[in-house]
């Protein structure tokens, strides 16, 4: 049975970190059991796999915990891929059957954080106080330890409000070296279970990014453990803490994971990190820069760039006046599209924003790494917290939000249109074509007329084909897909 039990103290660690430190978590024949690489390893070597993979199952297992029934004699369920184990023989027979593959990521990414752990106590004194992990590590490591006490709150009043005006949802991010993922992990979807919060948490070695909804109890305790919590208290504060109008109807439900980075840019945080970004303005400082650049009679000859780093149908109902949106569809796209405009650029001054600005820190490492920038600035807190200071401010339309709420609303101004007839509209709804995933902007009169696919091949096909198709068979095929470039140059073509 999977266990929390130390390796014997007598073993050589190293020797185990060392041979898997550089495994790549995407290539699970490095880490399967059965391949010729562990045949190879020395006995020490295999102990520490041993150990490594039990303890990737035993926190898989823990991530899947829900309350039990009140009339049970026992405290906890699992849950897992929608199927209810009421014992852990059945849901440890459930995770080793179908979820192999995940638990030979989690074994790398287990043995990848020892050999962190390693590096660190290697160029740390034990009294050390500048290590942010010493407290944490020290400390009672079973996640029920770091779980609030809502003894003094009944059932009701963690779940009052959650799906109404009277819930609230927090976006928030914090980039700091992280020792131990999995833990993390288990310790989130623990603690979101506890509090009856929804949403996404993506947690990696470089931080936390997350999204979740509930009542505003339960946000507020969720704020409350986030900063009593020894690994991120030094780095974050409750200002970093965006709140919206929401609850735990915004999410279908609750997704938290381990991932290599926290927002995905495509490259790996070791080649571009979050410790080099461009230099943070404030709201106020932001807005003082972006009213000077929208003051200079000829944008085009400005050395100022104001730069959404989001995707295309984000900016699409929403942006700053006077800046320079790319028709992307992802942010992994992001780098590339810098790679391709690179002289767009060149000794200018960028003045980069997007949501909450978590993908300014990288993106503005990225594009500082080029060597081509006079310089680059990044709004702190991104949209979401200029509009909380300047709601009328040069911010025009709606915020964009990943979630089903899909836009939120600070000001009147409507700065898209109906995809079909062309008139103000704002709204996003999904493709109704059931297979595709595609938003698109069609107002009541025109869905009154059937127009509410993305594009005439979703259309004829959500008529007629939409129940002999599956979803990866007809994903991406939709023509305001294919016709849209994968990486847009903004430069003049040569002759």
């Amino acid at each position: 049975m999977p266990s929390f039990t130390s390796p014997d103290q007598g073993e050589d660690l190293e020797a185990c970190v060392l041979r898997f430190s550089e495994l790549d978590l995407k290539d699970t024949r490095l880490i399967n059991p059965s391949s010729s690489l562990k045949a190879e390893l020395d006995v020490s070597t295999k102990k520490k796999y041993s150990f490594a993979k039990k303890k990737a199952f035993a926190l898989f297992v823990k991530t899947k915990e829900v309350p039990a029934h009140p009339f049970e004699c026992k405290e906890k369920w699992w849950k897992c891929c929608q199927q209810l184990f009421k014992d852990r023989i059945g849901i440890h027979r459930h995770v080793a059957t179908q979820h192999a593959d995940e638990i030979c990521r989690q074994t790398a990414s287990v043995l990848k954080q020892l050999a962190v752990t390693l590096n660190t106590s290697k160029s740390l004194k034990p009294a050390d106080d500048r290590n942010p992990l010493k407290g944490y590590l020290t400390c009672n490591r079973e996640v029920s330890a770091w779980l609030p006490d809502v003894s003094c709150f009944s059932p009701d009043e963690l779940i009052r409000g959650q799906g109404s005006d009277e819930g609230e949802v927090l976006l928030y991010y914090c980039y700091c070296d992280l020792g131990d993922p999995p833990w993390v992990c288990a310790w989130q979807t623990a603690l979101c279970q506890h509090l009856r919060l929804t949403g996404k948490v993506r947690i990696a070695t470089e931080g936390i990014n997350g999204t979740v909804g509930g009542s505003k109890l339960a946000t507020r305790l969720y704020v409350e453990a986030m900063l009593s919590c020894p690994l991120f208290k030094d780095y974050m504060c409750k200002d970093d803490f965006k709140t919206s109008k929401g609850g735990a109807c915004c999410f279908p439900e609750l997704r938290v994971g381990v991932f290599e980075e926290i927002v995905p840019m495509g490259i790996s945080p070791n080649k571009i990190s979050y410790k080099k970004p461009g230099v943070h303005l404030s709201p106020g400082e932001f807005h003082k820069e972006v009213g000077k650049f929208l003051s200079q009679t000829n944008e085009e000859q400005s050395d100022t760039i104001l730069l959404d780093c989001r995707n295309f149908y984000e900016s699409k109902i929403g942006r700053f006046q006077g800046c320079l949106a790319p028709d992307i569809r992802k942010f992994s796209y992001f780098p590339s599209y810098i790679d391709k405009n690179l002289e767009l650029f060149r000794e200018k001054k960028v003045l980069m924003y997007c949501t909450g600005g978590i993908r300014c820190e990288r993106g503005s490492a990225y594009l500082k790494a080029k060597g081509v920038c006079k310089e680059v600035f990044q709004l702190k807190g991104g949209i979401h917290k200029y509009l909380e200071e300047f709601p009328d401010g040069f911010y025009k339309g709606k915020l964009f939000v990943f979630d089903e709420r899909y836009a939120l609303s600070y000001n009147s101004d409507i700065v898209s249109e109906c995809s079909y007839c062309g008139a103000p509209w704002d709204q996003y709804k999904l493709c109704s074509t059931p297979q595709c995933r595609q938003l698109i902007l069609t107002c009541p009169a025109c869905q009154r007329q059937g127009f509410t696919a993305c594009c005439v091949t979703c259309q004829d096909k959500g008529s007629g084909l939409a129940s002999s198709l599956t979803q990866s068979s007809f994903k991406e095929e939709c023509e305001c897909t294919a016709r849209r470039p994968r990486i847009p140059s903004e430069l003049p073509q040569q002759v």
